[in-house]
């Protein structure tokens, strides 16, 4: 018997698959853990810093892609389970304002291109146009903000660090 594979499921395969990702994959910013769809778990490189790891997990929840914003969780890779918020990224001023451990009970980060945090944000799509959620790109557009963010001068580490 054969299992219909849902649309979104094979959007997202396609954009994993796709030369930007696969070109992100090779410069060692981010790398392709698993998908048990609906999630996507991708790790992203980070800037070192003294006692904090090379990269962090994120794990996306992509039902509707690319149509629908994903939405992505700070993700402890080995555990497969939530990162505690002592190990989440910290910084001086940006940094922390996209990773709020106690926004939403820490299920996604505060930015634009994040299903669960623009809503409320009507005001995003005026203030922060360049960092919404863009359908043609797809995971690359979140994945590039999150590997900007974790390699500014901004970035300190792991909060516990």
């Amino acid at each position: 018997m054969t299992v219909a594979v849902p649309p979104d499921q094979l959007l997202l395969a396609a954009d994993l698959a796709a030369p930007e990702f696969r070109r992100g994959e090779i410069e060692g910013k981010w790398r392709h853990i698993e998908t048990a769809w609906p999630h996507a778990t991708i790790a992203v490189s980070a800037a070192k810093r003294a006692s904090a790891p090379d990269e962090y997990g994120f794990r996306f929840e992509c039902s509707g892609y690319r149509h629908t914003p994903v939405t992505a969780q700070p993700w402890n890779i080995g555990a497969r389970r939530p990162l505690p918020a002592a190990q989440w990224p910290a910084g001086r001023a940006i940094v922390p304002s996209v990773f709020r451990p106690e926004w939403k009970g820490g299920q996604c980060l505060y930015l634009p291109c994040d299903r669960m945090s623009i809503e409320g944000h009507g005001d995003w799509i005026h203030k922060h146009p360049n960092r919404l959620w863009q359908p043609q790109r797809g995971i690359i557009c979140y994945l590039e903000q999150l590997y900007d963010l974790l390699n500014q001068d901004d970035y300190s580490g792991a909060r516990g660090a």
